[in-house]
């Protein structure tokens, strides 16, 4: 119409999204950071029962049942028996586990809280919840966070099973330098 202006229309330009490259567009670097923090967070709270966090781990594993071979809780834990073995020698030597030979295969050896390791539960009651409160999260934000990490690693396991050769064959070629012939 004639006579009447019109208001200038203001597109809203959506924010950048974090480029590929940028360290904080790595989700890889924001779950290493988190578990970072983790760590930290946690050495305070085990400090007073003179644990370390993968030691908590382990206990973690046999309260929820004891018995296990290094190789079970391994798998569980995600760790390797060259990681696991000396773990479970400190905590044997600090009196919260026995390790015990299976008789008739000498080479698996089972993992059992002692009364010391037992007891400990107890008092650790108190440090899952601490550790929550520290998220900044509420109850619903920490089950929604640990389900989507779950997810996230199982997802990671599922799809890297059998390509891992691949990857570390591919990451070679790229580092070598291009020669122009087909490789």
């Amino acid at each position: 119409m004639p006579g009447r202006e019109e208001a200038p229309i203001v597109l809203e330009t959506p924010p950048a999204p974090h480029a590929a490259q940028s360290l904080d567009g790595q989700l890889c670097f924001a779950v290493y950071a988190a578990a970072h923090a983790f760590g930290r967070a946690y050495r305070a709270l085990l400090a007073g029962h003179d644990l370390t966090y993968p030691q908590y781990l382990v206990l973690l594993v046999l309260w929820e049942r004891e018995g296990l071979t290094v190789k079970e809780i391994g798998a569980r834990l995600f760790l390797d028996s060259g990681t696991l073995t000396p773990l479970l020698k400190r905590l044997e030597a600090s009196g919260h586990v026995r390790r015990a030979r299976d008789r008739a295969d000498e080479r698996q050896v089972s993992i059992f809280l002692t009364g010391k390791g037992r007891d400990l539960k107890g008092r650790m009651d108190c440090v899952p919840v601490e550790a929550g409160l520290l998220t900044g999260l509420d109850g619903d934000g920490r089950v929604a966070l640990l389900d989507a990490l779950v997810a996230l690693r199982g997802a990671l396991h599922g799809n890297l099973t059998g390509l891992e050769p691949n990857l570390t064959a591919g990451a070679t070629a790229e580092a070598e330098p291009r020669t122009g012939r087909a490789r």
